[in-house]
């Protein structure tokens, strides 16, 4: 809305992305590789720095925010982490519900992170409340051995009484920096918590129809929300 232009843009790359002979994924023995990754959940290596068993309450004093309203804790929530180096949010119930409802059936999903040079593809697995990627190349070398270079954690304690879902993240900071690990996180709700039919449709083919999946249509998803293109320009800012 605030600008067409830019929209117009995005929608001739992504009908530039259809016309490009993509062809199906092979992905049969990826799909082989992740369920055998899915098993091994919470046993699985993390990479160094990463907390095991984080709970909300080696965080957050749940008992001193009792009498706060939703907003006061999002305020709360927002300034605790504001000077840290990391991912956080506070989701609304109603757009939880959907993303945890349809994480049970689908509970794996590609995203695309934009380089300088392309697009790196990362796969995120659910296990429980926490969501773990690791970056696809990472998985096809090391199988169930792939470490998690980042993991988002959510927090639906306060979800029946206040009506929000609080987030926050860790990562290997060796392979992810805070604003590319917020594109990660943004795409979460691009693809779970989407109105829109077709996007959702991405995420269960992934998960019922593997082979029938195509990686470019993740990317030109990812194109037409603009969620990558102010990463996309610092990486090109950096570079030149």
């Amino acid at each position: 809305r605030s600008d067409p232009a830019a929209f117009e843009s995005r929608l001739e790359k992504r009908n530039e992305f259809r016309k490009q002979p993509v062809g199906h994924s092979r992905q049969g023995d990826f799909i082989k590789c992740m369920e055998q990754k899915a098993n091994t959940l919470g046993k699985q290596p993390m990479s160094r720095g990463f907390t095991k068993d984080k709970t909300l309450s080696s965080i957050f004093n749940i008992e001193m925010v009792k009498d706060k309203t939703a907003e006061e804790i999002k305020q709360i929530w927002q300034q605790y982490f504001a000077a840290k180096d990391t991912v956080y949010a506070v989701i609304p119930e109603k757009k939880f519900d959907l993303i945890w409802n349809r994480a049970q059936s689908c509970p794996t999903f590609l995203c695309a992170l934009p380089r300088r040079e392309g697009y790196e593809f990362f796969v995120g697995q659910w296990s429980g409340t926490e969501l773990h990627f690791t970056a696809l190349i990472n998985i096809q070398t090391r199988g169930e051995a792939a470490a998690s270079q980042l993991i988002l954690y959510h927090y639906p304690e306060l979800k029946e009484e206040k009506g929000i879902v609080l987030m926050t993240a860790e990562m290997d900071s060796t392979f992810l920096n805070v604003a590319e690990a917020q594109c990660i996180a943004n795409q979460v709700q691009l693809f779970y918590a989407t109105d829109r039919k077709e996007t959702y449709g991405l995420v269960e083919t992934f998960n019922f129809r593997p082979n029938d999946f195509k990686y470019m249509s993740v990317i030109a998803e990812l194109e037409q929300s603009g969620l990558g293109a102010e990463l996309k320009c610092a990486q090109n800012e950096d570079k030149t």
